[in-house]
């Protein structure tokens, strides 16, 4: 990745830095909107949502943690005596984790998951909605039954995702149409990272309700053993087990 494209990144080495610190969506719809953003990726537990802090509960044996960002969760978990393997698309993220004490954090995409050998996790955290990284239903059944390789047979996957239709917003609702018109799934987004200067490349991101995670996870090997609601009932964790 051309540090230009690593606004992710950037966010958070900022921060770590003492700089202001923000993230700018845009969607392909021409939609532009801040996220709650970095400040969010360096979090101390007791700062976590309620959700989040159940969830975390179910996480066994050794971790892969899938867009770590700025190691939040690796570094808990560390803490908690796990042997955590975090994993980041962005350089810079990486570069933020190492130097907050992660002991073994990797740039490696989640395209790249295979090259784990079988039975090495017993269990995958996906926290910050980090299920979107699956992009689209087809790509997260591949990458599911992936994931189902490298993991050991009673291992979790502990995902968080929003459910996009929990909502009245009109320009929402406006690009849900939009996205069944072209053929994609309402809460499949397109979209990239600004900040200050630096622009990530396009990319899709998907946000799925609870039945539309049970279908993706149909045939993959796994399934839903119970959902986390947050306070707000849009997002949520999943806990997902082997069948």
């Amino acid at each position: 990745m051309k540090i230009q494209n690593d606004a992710y990144g950037q966010e958070m080495w900022a921060l770590l830095n003492g700089k202001e610190s923000y993230e700018v969506v845009e969607r392909d719809d021409g939609f532009i909107g801040l996220s709650a953003g970095p400040h969010a990726w360096f979090a101390d537990y007791t700062a976590w949502p309620k959700h989040q802090k159940q969830g975390i509960k179910f996480v066994k044996g050794r971790v892969l943690d899938v867009g770590t960002g700025a190691g939040r969760v690796a570094l808990y978990l560390q803490k908690k005596g796990h042997k955590v393997t975090a994993i980041d698309k962005s350089p810079l993220a990486i570069k933020v984790c190492k130097k907050r004490g992660v002991k073994d954090a990797r740039v490696l995409p989640i395209e790249r998951i295979g090259v784990f050998k079988q039975n090495t996790f017993d269990s995958v955290v996906m926290y910050g909605n980090n299920f979107g990284l699956f992009a689209n239903p087809k790509k997260a059944k591949t990458l599911l039954k992936e994931f189902h390789q490298i993991t050991t047979l009673n291992a979790f996957i502990i995902a968080e995702s929003m459910n996009p239709y929990k909502t009245d917003d009109a320009v929402a609702l406006s690009y849900h149409r939009l996205n069944r018109n072209r053929g994609r799934m309402a809460g499949q987004l397109k979209i990239r990272i600004r900040f200050r200067n630096y622009i990530s490349d396009w990319f899709d991101y998907l946000l799925v309700s609870k039945k539309e995670m049970r279908d993706i996870l149909h045939g993959t090997g796994w399934k839903i053993r119970e959902f986390v609601d947050s306070e707000k009932f849009k997002l949520y964790i999943a806990v997902i087990e082997k069948q």
